[in-house]
C-alpha cells in the first residue's frame, strides 16, 4: 500500500510539474525563417505568433505566389523549432523517464 501512495504522490507531483510546463511553453519564442533568413516568424512554443518580418525586396506584387510560399515555409519552420523545444521541455521534466513507442507529451 505504500507503493501505491508513493506512485499517487509521484503523478500528483508530475502533474504539477506539467502545468508549469504549459505556462513555461508560452514563454520560449523560436524564430522560423525562409528565404535565406529573408522572411522570418516568431512564435512560441504553444505556436502563438508574435512577429513576422519580410524582406521589403520581396514586396512585388507580381511574386505574390513566391512570398507566400516563403512566409509557409516560415511559419512551418518555426513550428518544427517549437516542438523541438516542447520535447526538450518534456524531457527535462520526465527526468529520463522512458515512455513506450508512440507516446508523446504533453498529451
Amino acid at each position: 500500500m505504500k507503493n501505491l501512495t508513493n506512485m499517487m504522490k509521484q503523478a500528483q507531483e508530475m502533474q504539477s510539474k506539467m502545468a508549469e510546463m504549459q505556462d513555461r511553453l508560452g514563454d520560449i519564442e523560436v524564430t522560423g525563417q525562409a528565404g535565406g533568413g529573408m522572411v522570418s516568424i516568431v512564435t512560441t512554443a504553444k505556436h502563438e505568433v508574435r512577429s513576422l518580418s519580410i524582406d521589403p525586396s520581396l514586396i512585388n506584387p507580381e511574386e505574390a505566389e513566391m512570398l507566400e510560399d516563403l512566409v509557409v515555409a516560415a511559419i512551418n519552420d518555426a513550428r518544427a523549432k517549437a516542438e523541438a523545444r516542447v520535447q526538450e521541455e518534456t524531457s527535462q521534466l520526465m527526468g529520463g523517464l522512458k515512455l513506450p513507442p508512440g507516446v508523446k507529451l504533453p498529451f
